[in-house]
């Protein structure tokens, strides 16, 4: 065991190669390609026994992936925004298959307008594909949340794909120190993939729903593999349980921090988390009894675990780094469901903010919160709101008047605080 600076795709990297991972389909883009090439450049130079194969496409990459999983083989692969969504057939195609491989993507918003950086609208667009999904907040998280999320998708229980997620940039090239287990004590935690009986043999035939089926025998297996998705609620606390004997680190489906006696709650997923622990630490020190929730497991959806935790606040902000056009935010809605008819439910306030990379700031979360108590105060739900700024909104005029054109107002007149 040692303790080294990592980037969130070091620690990724990092997390397959102490896997042992037999495959690596790849396929660059950013910010993921650092991943591939670091378990590229051990692969050549005989440090890891793996094979990293570059495919032409994403949608070939996951179609690669799916079939080596399904013949028994121990497999890793990453991708990121656009990336995710050109292999997205195969992404719903590949639990269907029953193949469990596990794949990081790092988190970048989508087109268009084009950027690099994060927000969630790429992973959220697969929550509903039959991927089990885990979100990191630290390197450390997401070297060990690889470990763990082998040995969840292998469970006899569920034999199902999962992604790891990290944001792009704020985590993907942030170097933090990241522990680093021996070899030997991985293997204690995750031994070699066993395939069982479900592994397709040329002499063992299996039934794996990869034919085509009328509506009856559809249906069969699409439950099927649902079941197997809830499944993986009960199987993910054995697998947290044995993580934090053998390592130490304990990682809950869902992290409550500060969260005991708090009556209000800060609800997000991803590296902006860690801010709002500091913003929660601050509020404290005003007096504010408040606490953040950051579900880790988002499929299968802990709802029941996220009722218990809570029940009896007076109201949580949730805080949506996606936007689903026409709806709003995703976390909010789910949250929301999840919540309905539920005694002592607390008060839900939507805000979208992060997207596209933009930083949510000290300040806003601070904002949120006493907006947050004022709405607690006043038993009345606000309209969600998107984190923007009447600056940030004067700068894209000036950009406007630049470009000669003019796109239709539809944000005059709001408050832009």
């Amino acid at each position: 065991m040692r303790r080294t600076l990592l980037t969130g795709n070091g620690a990724a990297a990092w997390g397959a190669r102490l896997a042992e991972a037999d495959y690596v389909p790849a396929f660059p883009i950013t910010p993921q390609t650092e991943i591939i090439e670091a378990l590229a450049g051990w692969s050549e130079r005989g440090e890891m026994a793996g094979r990293v194969v570059t495919l032409d496409s994403e949608h070939s990459m996951l179609t690669a992936a799916a079939a080596a999983a399904a013949t028994g083989v121990r497999v890793f692969t990453a991708t990121s925004s656009q990336g995710l969504l050109y292999g997205m057939e195969m992404i719903y195609t590949a639990p269907g298959w029953r193949a469990p491989f596990v794949m990081v993507n790092v988190s970048r918003a989508l087109a268009s307008p084009i950027t690099l950086e994060a927000d969630h609208n790429d992973i959220l667009a697969a929550r509903d594909s039959g991927f089990l999904q885990i979100h990191c907040a630290t390197c450390q998280e997401v070297l060990d949340s690889v470990l763990m999320a082998y040995r969840l998708a292998e469970h006899p229980q569920v034999r199902l794909p999962a992604i790891v997620n990290l944001d792009g940039f704020y985590l993907s090239f942030t170097r933090e120190p990241v522990v680093i287990p021996d070899q030997e004590q991985v293997r204690r935690f995750l031994p070699p993939f066993d395939p069982g009986n479900v592994a397709f043999r040329a002499d063992r035939p299996a039934s794996q729903a990869a034919l085509v089926l009328g509506g009856s025998l559809y249906s069969y297996f699409r439950y099927e593999a649902h079941l197997a998705t809830l499944q993986a609620l009960t199987a993910y606390e054995e697998v947290a349980q044995a993580f934090e004997r053998e390592m130490g680190r304990r990682y809950p489906a869902v992290e409550a921090y500060r969260a005991e006696d708090a009556e209000y709650i800060f609800f997000l997923m991803g590296a902006y988390a860690t801010k709002a622990k500091d913003a929660v630490n601050r509020l404290r020190e005003r007096g504010m009894r408040i606490g953040v929730v950051r579900p880790r497991l988002l499929r299968p959806y802990p709802a029941r675990i996220l009722q218990e935790l809570l029940r009896g606040r007076r109201a949580v902000a949730v805080i949506d780094q996606n936007l689903s056009m026409g709806m709003g935010g995703i976390l909010y809605s789910e949250l929301a469901s999840a919540l309905y008819g539920m005694k002592d439910a607390p008060m839900l306030v939507s805000y979208i903010g992060g997207l596209g990379g933009r930083d949510i700031s000290t300040e806003e979360l601070f904002t949120m919160a006493a907006q947050t108590r004022e709405a607690a105060d006043a038993g009345v739900t606000p309209e969600p709101r998107l984190l923007y700024t009447a600056a940030e909104l004067r700068e894209v005029r000036k950009m406007q008047t630049i470009a000669g054109s003019k796109l239709p107002g539809h944000m005059e007149g709001k408050n832009d605080e």
